[in-house]
């Protein structure tokens, strides 16, 4: 069984944690709908809902099948409770996509807001 992902920060092509994504398939580029926004949390982006974002984030979507899940979650700290994978809305034309994301666990309170591209 394989999921779709959304990758948005250092696990994109040409970023410094793609090779995570290594034996998976790259399916399209997308963009989230308007209410997300990127923050920095010390070399690496965190998603997070804001109200007054227009834009969206950039990002990947790749075919994950479960044994890269499973090392992508250990990777992001799921177990810990750093992050937390769950749905994300995306725009056409990968709107009728069911894809999932990284979101943060702890609070974006005072962490600076990139925006909606990281950059490495």
């Amino acid at each position: 069984m394989t999921r779709l992902l959304f990758v948005y920060g250092t696990l994109k092509r040409g970023c410094s944690n793609h090779g995570q994504l290594a034996g998976q398939t790259f399916v399209i580029e997308a963009r989230t709908m308007p209410g997300f926004a990127l923050f920095d949390f010390g070399g690496f982006p965190a998603i997070a809902a804001v109200e007054d974002d227009h834009e969206g984030v950039s990002g990947e979507i790749w075919e994950v099948d479960e044994a890269g899940m499973q090392r992508l979650d250990e990777f992001e700290g799921v177990p810990q409770g750093l992050y937390r994978r769950a749905p994300i809305t995306l725009q056409p034309p990968a709107a009728g996509f069911a894809v999932e994301t990284y979101f943060p666990a702890q609070s974006i309170a005072g962490r600076h807001r990139i925006g909606a591209t990281w950059q490495e």
